[in-house]
């Protein structure tokens, strides 16, 4: 069997500059890429006639994350809530996450407000401006 390694996680939105702004702003994740791939090979490999992307990889430690904005772009597809089967987050861990609560952008929702599980880890929700969900952790 092949070994594997992590590459990145990929979040499609629809409006890149704004998703790129949140996580550059609120998370503090560093640009390390831009690009955009089109053309019968990419459009095939993703199973959109047609399609074409613009893409922007962000760096957090180990993590790389990849925005991408496809053409054409589909609709319909609500927020999924945590306990819905298929959803999923993306999580960011820092040292004080009470400080990083109180620093939040008023504008930016979250499910809640920091909570310590009987784990000991405490863990705060949020949305990116597409409704994605965010975990950000304090361990």
């Amino acid at each position: 069997m092949t070994d594997c390694s992590a590459h990145h996680v990929g979040i499609t939105v629809s409006d890149l500059a704004e998703s790129v702004a949140f996580y550059r702003e609120v998370l503090g994740l560093d640009v390390s890429d831009r690009f955009g791939v089109d053309g019968e090979a990419f459009a095939d490999a993703v199973g959109v006639e047609g399609a074409s992307a613009d893409f922007v990889h962000l760096e957090a430690d180990e993590i790389r994350l990849e925005l991408v904005e496809y053409e054409p772009e589909a609709r319909g597809s609500p927020a999924a809530g945590l306990n819905q089967p298929g959803a999923a987050h993306v999580a960011f861990e820092v040292d004080d996450l009470d400080a990083f609560y109180a620093d939040l952008p008023d504008d930016v929702p979250t499910i809640g407000e920091p909570r310590t599980t009987a784990t000991g880890t405490s863990i705060l929700f949020l949305r990116d401006p597409e409704g994605n969900l965010v975990e950000v952790l304090a361990v």
